[in-house]
């Protein structure tokens, strides 16, 4: 089964469909080889707002700390309604009225919350306390994590079921902020209304590469060819790298895949 699922998938890759009971892990379906270090590109942004969400339930900020252009809180960088451009250089819309992608609005919120270096303020707020072996992060914490599926897996467990911080703040992390913004989520086009937490992308009733799962599953994908989902109305969440990085391939296959891969783990 999970030999036919990766046929239509470029490369190598690896990927595991797990079920999530507490500190129970029980991988359903699994392929490839998990323990390969592979880049995870944006699925690091989850990372970032997992660390985020530690540092505001400790009490040392808030979501509500003003971050970025004038207007823009914590919680706008986090949820991409801050306004800001993809990178530094691009174009900037007013604060909150637009869903804009943008991976230096997650450098920004890092930078706000670590005493120094983001770098290692993620790993010593989520990179070592999960314990995820053979992973790091270089360069940027918007896209620079890198480290074997079997760890990606694991952080899809702790949102599905958190040790790192409570459940309430959690669930602040996988409400949609702004849930009436539009805009699109690159290159699956224009989604309306296009539902974002604090790091985490929101199904809603968005039609892309998270298929016909359930409104309230969420989740990333980065440009490696990597992506993270999980739905906690069923306690599953599959994780994915690939060595074939994302491309028009990505748009065609995923949103058919994932709706395949969750049918034969949950059948």
């Amino acid at each position: 089964m999970t030999t036919s699922l990766a046929a239509s998938w470029p490369g190598s890759p690896a990927f595991v469909v797990a079920h999530v009971d507490g500190s129970q892990v029980t991988p359903l379906l699994t392929h490839g080889d998990l323990d390969a270090v592979r880049p995870w590109a944006s699925v690091s942004k989850v990372a970032v707002g997992l660390g985020v969400m530690r540092a505001v339930e400790a009490g040392l900020v808030s979501l509500n700390d003003a971050v970025g252009p004038p207007g823009a809180t914590l919680a706008h960088l986090l949820s991409h309604a801050s306004g800001l451009g993809y990178e530094v250089s691009d174009r900037v819309v007013p604060v909150g009225t637009r869903r804009v992608y943008s991976n230096c609005g997650i450098d920004h919120a890092a930078a706000h919350v670590a005493e120094a270096d983001p770098l290692e303020w993620l790993r010593d707020s989520i990179l070592r306390p999960l314990a995820l072996p053979a992973t790091d992060v270089e360069e940027r914490v918007a896209a620079g994590v890198h480290g074997p599926t079997s760890a990606l897996v694991r952080v899809g467990a702790e949102l599905l079921s958190p040790t790192l911080m409570s459940l309430a703040a959690r669930d602040t992390m996988i409400t949609p902020f702004l849930p009436l913004l539009d805009g699109i989520t690159p290159p699956f086009g224009r989604q309306t209304p296009n539902f974002w937490g604090l790091g985490p992308e929101i199904r809603g009733a968005k039609r892309h590469w998270m298929g016909d799962w359930p409104d309230a599953s969420f989740g990333h994908f980065g440009r490696s060819g990597a992506l993270l989902l999980c739905d906690p109305t069923t306690q599953v969440v599959v994780a994915a790298t690939s060595t074939e990085p994302f491309g028009p391939w990505t748009v065609t296959l995923w949103p058919t895949w994932i709706n395949e891969i969750r049918n034969a783990a949950l059948s």
